[in-house]
């Protein structure tokens, strides 16, 4: 009889983060209970079996070290993906992403 072993889920999320895109691997992703936040647990990280080493990849690897779990505001969240394996974490600049329209009224004007 063969057993079949369920891999664990890895998602892939991508959001702004101080004017850049970060994207990130984890293996857990829900609504937070702190209302407009989405919960990010259990980051993923390739192994340094190989001898180029991303310097990206190293930072966020630095940034998220020690972290349990990262609160991310839902308005930064780019996109979230359900991936089979993880990939390499990266940081860019994110010159092809614009962010979500809003509505500015003047100083002492409302929108009606």
């Amino acid at each position: 009889m063969a057993t079949s072993i369920k891999s664990k889920d890895i998602f892939k999320i991508t959001f702004l983060n101080k004017g850049q895109v970060y994207e990130v691997f984890a293996e857990q992703v829900y609504q937070s209970d702190l209302w407009g936040f989405i919960e990010i647990e259990d980051f993923v990280f390739g192994e340094r079996s190989q001898v180029v080493v991303d310097p990206s990849e190293e930072k966020l690897k630095t940034e998220f070290n020690g972290v349990k779990r990262s609160f991310i505001p839902v308005q930064a969240i780019i996109r979230i993906d359900q991936v089979e394996k993880e990939g390499v974490a990266k940081i860019s600049n994110g010159d092809n992403i614009a962010p979500f329209p809003t509505i500015v009224s003047p100083p002492g004007k409302q929108n009606h």
